[in-house]
């Protein structure tokens, strides 16, 4: 059955807060995927050689299943905060100081339980951020410009990696500079948008319970399907994501022979390369996916063919793990995920349950990226490790690519 909204839209936003929004969210996507995908990868192999899989695994799984109570949890906080501040910008401030006091104390660490400790609370950090901005978008901007606002913002988490990695591996050296760096783009990124905009007169959600909280974690299927369809589609399709980028490093290190390829040259530059590309080969597929799902009112069509183009991308070094491999995988996973970080977000925000409660809701959404980042290097561990190794990793990875992709259509509150 489909679920019929009615709501009256808020008046429009500029581009100026459209751009102040997706820096927010560049500063926290560039923390997250450096530290995740370089730093932390480089410190667990320098401190665990032997079982750096295992060991980065603990790290990475550790802080994701930390996010699946925060998503939901900051996001409900979030809706019942009253201050002249606002709801959302206080959470949004708190996040980006918090994040970038853990970034620093990250920066001294040298055992895996340090690591452990660290990165957690960084995503705890990050969540709290990340969560209260997105909120803004339903609170703020009419559904006519979501698709252009949520592009805007998928370009800003595209291109937060590749800044990020050329301050890491290029202008820096060494993981210590590179945490500390991080440490004040997140600041410089983030605050802005907490600080120099304004929240419209809002009343906070009902009081805050542990009890209310504990039963809002369900939302039936069966009142909301759209939202449990919306779901399920993202966590397949940001598990494709999880499992082609979790072990990117060590893929490079050990399949590619990165380093053996290009002498003089580390891996870690290698990865920003192909983060370059990814990044590229976004901008253009993001922006023009979220201007044309706000023209034509369609969202389906843009998240469907994002998805599988996702599968094409781990389709690619199913069949060869050479370094051109990388390249064309790379351009097909940017572009895809662009397409479907664009308007898979803005197809959210108009199927949300209830108004009251759009920042846990929308971080119930985000326990579908939390669930895959956990489950991603469980999955990928294994298989990698396996007699399949690489190429039957990314071979699930696309199959449930393909499944995500497929699922959207049984959406059916819009079109």
């Amino acid at each position: 059955m489909s679920e019929v909204r009615i709501a009256v839209d808020p008046p429009r936003v500029s581009t100026g807060w459209m751009a102040l929004l997706a820096l927010a969210q560049m500063g926290v996507i560039m923390a997250a995927t450096v530290g995740g995908q370089i730093l932390l990868p480089s410190q667990v192999a320098a401190i665990d050689p032997v079982h750096k899989e295992a060991s980065l695994a603990v790290v990475l799984a550790v802080a994701a299943v930390c996010t699946i109570v925060a998503n939901p949890l900051f996001g409900a906080m979030s809706d019942r905060t009253s201050s002249r501040f606002g709801r959302r910008r206080p959470w949004i401030v708190g996040g980006a100081l918090t994040s970038a006091a853990a970034l620093a104390f990250l920066a001294f660490q040298d055992t895996i339980p340090g690591l452990v400790a660290g990165w957690a609370v960084a995503q705890l950090a990050f969540t709290a951020a990340l969560a209260a901005a997105i909120a803004t978008v339903p609170d703020q901007v009419p559904i006519l410009q979501r698709g252009r606002a949520s592009a805007l913002a998928g370009v800003g988490q595209l291109s937060g990696p590749l800044l990020g990695g050329v301050v890491a591996t290029v202008l820096l050296t060494g993981s210590r500079a590179a945490f500390l760096a991080m440490a004040v783009l997140v600041l410089a990124l983030i605050l802005p948008f907490g600080l120099l905009t304004r929240e419209p007169p809002a009343e906070p959600g009902p009081p805050f319970s542990w009890r209310g909280f504990a039963r809002g974690f369900w939302v039936s299927p069966r009142r909301h399907p759209d939202f449990a369809w919306a779901w399920l589609s993202r966590l397949l399709i940001t598990l494709t994501l999880a499992m082609g980028i979790g072990y990117l490093q060590y893929f490079l290190r050990d399949a590619v022979g990165y380093e053996r390829l290009f002498p003089g040259s580390t891996v870690e530059q290698g990865v920003v390369v192909l983060v370059a590309v990814f990044t590229l080969g976004s901008v253009l597929p993001t922006l023009a996916a979220g201007w044309w799902s706000d023209r034509s009112g369609r969202r389906r069509p843009a998240v469907f063919t994002g998805g599988l183009t996702m599968a094409a991308a781990a389709l690619v070094l199913t069949t060869t793990t050479g370094w051109t491999a990388a390249i064309v995988a790379a351009a097909l996973l940017g572009g895809g995920y662009g397409m479907f970080a664009a308007v898979d977000q803005a197809m959210v925000t108009q199927l949300l349950p209830a108004d009251a409660d759009r920042a846990k809701d929308l971080g119930l959404v985000s326990l579908s990226n939390s669930a895959s980042n956990t489950l991603g290097p469980v999955i990928a561990a294994a298989l990698v490790t396996s007699a399949g190794g690489y190429p039957l990793m990314y071979g699930v990875a696309a199959l449930f690519a393909v499944a995500g992709a497929c699922l959207v259509w049984r959406i059916r509150g819009v079109r």
